[in-house]
């Protein structure tokens, strides 16, 4: 997430989107062209089952107290309650998820070609807290208009409620260069509800942020942002899951990872046929 985005906190009172349309599935891709296209937010129900949703949330709340130990060695933990980064390489659901992503037809039909996961975040919008998530932000800086850099992906695990804190989102603010302000986002951002399972795919350019948490329990979700291939992650997975990972990744993950698209370390590793070129030729 942009932590240099606006400062205030987006506290509007509740407001639901009322046009807001849940996909069936990704067959009517025509729909999805025409949703993103106009709202840039395409909304997918039911992508994961029950039993998907909780092993999910159950191992996120593992994962975010492992990084919040982190956190909190260096001195940074403040503003990030609930709130974990790189959620890979612990050897849970999270790392089955990325062997096999959903909506993959869909993401790649954004990006017209490959991508890659910039990032894999997960969130407990917890009761009377303030996380920086609250902020109102765009995910990337890059003002890049009709060309689609990245894409960012909001799984729930939790139902996502008016009370419990469902995001809002400014539709249609990918379109417009200049950030709205924030008694602008106040004024027409709209909160997209949804149950556990639910998927959002959405413009990294739509303005967005959490809502306040006022029911008595966290509401989790996973937030994943995907980018070209030539775009740099903010970790270097293949470095940070180690040497013996991509032996045991599957084709999909090995991809998603940027396996496919490393820089060469050397002119031994630059230097060679396209079959072992470190950055594939498929890539772009």
């Amino acid at each position: 997430m942009n932590r240099s985005a606006q400062s205030a906190v987006a506290t509007r009172p509740d407001r639901v989107d009322p046009q807001a349309e849940a996909m069936s599935d990704a067959a009517s891709l025509a729909a999805f062209d025409r949703e993103m296209d106009h709202s840039g937010i395409v909304h997918f129900p039911a992508v994961l089952d029950a039993e998907a949703s909780a092993a999910l949330k159950a191992d996120s709340e593992r994962v975010i107290a492992l990084r919040r130990s982190v956190q909190a060695r260096n001195g940074v933990e403040q503003g990030m309650e609930g709130i974990g980064h790189h959620m890979l390489g612990e050897g849970t659901s999270l790392d089955t998820f990325v062997a096999a992503p959903p909506l993959w037809d869909a993401i790649e039909r954004y990006f017209n070609g490959k991508f890659i996961l910039l990032n894999f975040g997960a969130t407990l919008n917890l009761p009377g807290r303030a996380a920086y998530t609250l902020k109102p932000h765009r995910d990337v800086r890059a003002w890049t208009r009709d060309y689609r850099l990245s894409l960012n992906m909001l799984v729930m695990l939790d139902d996502f409620t008016a009370e419990n804190g469902a995001t809002l989102f400014l539709a249609g603010s990918d379109r417009i260069e200049q950030p709205p302000t924030l008694e602008a986002f106040q004024a027409r951002a709209l909160q997209r509800t949804g149950r556990a399972g639910d998927i959002l795919l959405f413009n990294s350019l739509v303005v967005h942020a959490a809502s306040p948490n006022r029911s008595a329990a966290p509401r989790a979700a996973l937030t994943l942002c995907f980018g070209r291939p030539f775009m740099k992650p903010q970790m270097d997975w293949p470095r940070f899951l180690g040497p013996g990972a991509e032996a045991r990744l599957t084709p999909r993950a090995r991809q998603l990872l940027g396996y496919d698209a490393r820089v060469a370390a050397s002119l031994e590793e630059y230097y060679q046929p396209p079959e072992r070129w470190t950055f594939k030729a498929d890539q772009r």
